[in-house]
């Protein structure tokens, strides 16, 4: 999701650039006509009485004459070449797809819906595993340490299963920033987990000097989009590299520990980095609607669960563990 790019129509060719021009004046692609194209961008009619507003759904969904337009020349063009024998070609970086009621994204929309449903669900059963079903310290804590780790991994996790959903469904700039900030953030807090996780730090101090550094960078990597320029590219290498360390981390670990779960663990490394390579290696979309990100969003619900799986199994092997060393 995070190393996606937004959807743009390149308007540099003269054929592109006439099609849009036109149907801004008619409202009309071919036989395709939209009402909205009478409207200003502010949703006040360029002619006619007062009471004749845009719908407020539509200024809601930020479809302006302008978006329907690019879409539907972007879609006369895509025809044109496939009836000529030529494979789709991408636009500012994002192959083709096609809206479905409006949505631009749709099988994405549902898969970010399902992540997110996925990490819910895992979080609860978390949650009810340490705080009701496992013992307490004698000062009622947890015997797991990395309880609230796992919390804070939820939040940031669900917050980017969220906006992943609602930029897939309508690409704008402020979803485009809220979906790419929280991807990068969770990222960042990922290889946190990772790294306090395989070494095992458990003093307070030791886990501020871990997470300082990459909290720094990984704030002032999110800056640098928002506030200075948007670069798809550095993103997709910072993204990347955050990933890969955590995969390469969590994949020593489970090779020199002798934890119960290694093979959970395995199987979620191994998919994360086939996930990676699918962002990476793009293809045109099938019937409009899959592409390779689509593949790359499916793939993360089974891993998802194994995920939470291994940090269930995690929590009662330390719990088990530390029990028996204060007996």
């Amino acid at each position: 999701m995070w190393l996606t790019e937004p959807m743009l129509f390149d308007f540099n060719t003269g054929t592109a650039r006439t099609c849009v021009e036109q149907c801004e004046k008619t409202g009309c692609v071919g036989n395709k006509c939209f009402q909205h194209c009478n409207f200003s961008s502010d949703g006040n009619p360029i002619d006619g009485p007062w009471y004749l507003q845009e719908p407020l759904y539509m200024r809601w969904k930020q479809w302006d004459c302008r978006s329907d337009c690019r879409y539907e020349c972007m879609l006369s063009r895509e025809e044109e070449r496939r009836k000529l024998g030529n494979k789709p070609t991408k636009y500012h970086g994002r192959w083709p797809l096609r809206r479905i009621y409006g949505i631009q994204e749709p099988v994405s929309v549902a898969l970010s819906a399902l992540n997110l449903a996925v990490q819910f669900h895992g979080w609860v059963s978390f949650f009810i595993l340490v705080n009701y079903k496992l013992p307490f310290r004698p000062n009622k804590s947890t015997f797991y340490e990395y309880t609230g780790m796992w919390h804070l991994y939820a939040i940031f996790a669900m917050n980017t299963w969220f906006w992943s959903a609602v930029f897939h469904s309508q690409d704008v700039e402020l979803t485009e920033k809220l979906d790419y900030s929280s991807g990068v953030a969770l990222l960042g807090y990922s290889l946190i987990l990772a790294t306090i996780r395989a070494f095992n730090v458990r003093l307070e101090a030791a886990r501020v000097m871990v997470a300082a550094p990459i909290i720094a960078f990984t704030t002032t990597h999110i800056l640098y989009l928002n506030f200075y320029q948007f670069d798809y590219g550095l993103n997709m290498i910072v993204c990347t590299i955050m990933g890969a360390l955590q995969l390469i981390l969590w994949a020593v670990w489970a090779g020199v520990t002798r934890h119960p779960s290694c093979f959970k663990l395995w199987v979620v490394v191994s998919g994360g980095a086939a996930s990676m390579l699918l962002d990476i290696y793009d293809f045109p979309p099938y019937w409009g609607l899959v592409d390779a990100h689509v593949l790359s969003l499916a793939t993360t619900i089974p891993l998802t669960y194994l995920w939470w799986s291994f940090a269930r199994d995690d929590s009662e092997f330390r719990t088990s563990m530390l029990i028996k060393k204060t007996k």
